[in-house]
């Protein structure tokens, strides 16, 4: 997965089109992402000790990997992710539209 936590990303399908949040978790096995603000939807809890009123709460639920694009922090525009090996051997992460490397 080509997606690490803290990324920038901008939604490319589904009921939040064109939102842009950050990534909080990374599902790897799921090939999922929870994204801040992204996918929220309510729900009812029962009263406990964690939550004693009880009544709606919102949840942020995954979103499918396909369905969010990364944005470049140096050029600010939704891109496509590649690769390339430094001569000192280490592996990073540029953007295919301006060629800058995208730090972690």
């Amino acid at each position: 997965m080509k997606l690490v936590k803290k990324d920038k990303v901008k939604v490319i399908a589904g009921k939040d089109k064109g939102k842009i949040g950050e990534i909080m978790h990374v599902l790897a096995s799921e090939n999922k992402v929870v994204v801040g603000g992204i996918n929220v939807f309510k729900k009812a809890t029962k009263a406990s000790k964690k939550n004693p009123q009880g009544g709606i709460i919102e949840v942020t639920k995954p979103i499918s990997v396909s369905n969010v694009t990364l944005v470049c922090p140096s050029c600010d525009k939704p891109t496509r992710v590649g690769y390339s090996v430094s001569k000192a051997g280490a592996k990073d992460r540029i953007c295919k539209a301006c060629k800058g490397v995208i730090k972690e």
